[in-house]
């Protein structure tokens, strides 16, 4: 092996892009948190599988609290169909298309943000590409990751993939009014989320039947009235 380069010891090579790459990607994201701090915007990483319900969780929210100013970017790999779904429920969104990429970085969401004001908006929240891996790797610029988990993906993904539910703030259980029709364990469920959540919490709600969707938005607002406090009392670097 050479000892200047590493050659020959693939995990002192990858570590040390890996570090690099991010470090790039952390800087960036820490201006996008400017950016909603000096507006007094909470800024959401929305994640889950393909499926999951995070789309339809957004179009939940926007027509249950019309009032709430809320702006999105949507990832997808090849088209804008979930913002243009937002859109069609009244919110602001825009779709950031990644072709082979299966999560969003800091600087996809920045490049969006020149194009998206954010005053007047209440909550920002982004989209992630459908996958339960990479997402939760890179750091937006968000106040708070929110996870969504449908109960028809079964009992064991906090188990399989432990990095993603080990960053989330918040599990939603969607599809809630299936719950009937699966052989699903809600307690097997929170038995795995409370060995890999550091503070587990979790909402079982459904879009479908408006099931928990009271209990969604008030820990929105509670996170909301938090943000303004810690917005207003930090000082703000763009």
């Amino acid at each position: 092996m050479c000892d200047d380069c590493g050659c020959g010891d693939p995990e002192k090579v990858s570590v040390e892009v890996h570090e690099h790459l991010l470090s790039g990607n952390d800087r960036t994201a820490r201006h996008n948190r400017a950016h909603f701090d000096r507006h007094g915007v909470l800024a959401l990483n929305l994640m889950g599988s393909p499926g999951s319900g995070k789309t339809a969780l957004l179009e939940t929210t926007a027509r249950a609290r019309p009032e709430l100013r809320l702006a999105a970017v949507s990832g997808d790999l090849a088209t804008d169909h979930d913002a243009r779904r937002l859109r069609g429920a009244g919110v602001r969104a825009r779709s950031i298309t990644t072709g082979s990429a299966c999560h969003l970085d800091a600087a996809m969401v920045h490049r969006e943000l020149h194009d998206m004001p954010l005053a007047g908006t209440d909550l920002f929240v982004i989209e992630n590409v459908g996958n339960l891996v990479c997402p939760a790797i890179y750091d937006l610029g968000q106040h708070a990751n929110v996870v969504a988990l449908a109960l028809t993906e079964g009992e064991d993904k906090p188990l399989k993939y432990p990095v993603m539910f080990r960053r989330a703030d918040l599990v939603v259980l969607t599809k809630a009014d299936l719950l009937p029709h699966l052989g699903v364990d809600l307690e097997a469920i929170d038995e795995a989320l409370s060995r890999t959540m550091p503070e587990p919490r979790r909402i079982l709600l459904s879009a479908a039947s408006g099931e928990g969707i009271d209990e969604w938005l008030a820990w929105l607002d509670g996170r909301r009235a938090a943000q303004r406090l810690r917005a207003t009392a930090e000082p703000m670097h763009v």
